[in-house]
């Protein structure tokens, strides 16, 4: 039975190993296009997930002390309020960038 783990429509099911290994290519095939989940079961017991490769390398990512303590100094910076609007910092590279010239290319030597 499909449950929903928020409001994203977000679907997480459940199903026997065993039914999931016959129909595997159908599931990976749900997860990649669709961003279902599915949590496989033996003996009505949690064994395993299958979740999409793009998430499951975020999720792993996020794991590494590294990325959490500059995700953490970001976060005590946003509510210092040291922080723009993206709209704003792609206006200011899009000015940055004009203001740059052109390099002109030189017609080869012969």
């Amino acid at each position: 039975m499909p449950i929903n783990i928020n409001q994203m429509s977000t679907v997480v099911h459940r199903l026997p190993i065993t039914k999931a290994r016959v129909n595997l290519g159908e599931l990976v095939r749900r997860v990649n296009r669709n961003k279902e989940y599915f949590i496989l079961e033996k003996d009505g017991i949690a064994v395993a997930g299958i979740m999409g490769a793009g998430e499951l390398e975020d999720y792993l990512e996020l794991r590494d002390p590294k990325v959490r303590e500059h995700i953490r100094k970001s976060n005590i910076d946003y509510m210092a309020g040291r922080s723009r609007a993206a709209k704003d910092f792609l206006a200011e590279l899009r000015v940055e960038a004009a203001m740059r010239k052109p390099v002109k290319k030189r017609p080869p030597s012969k």
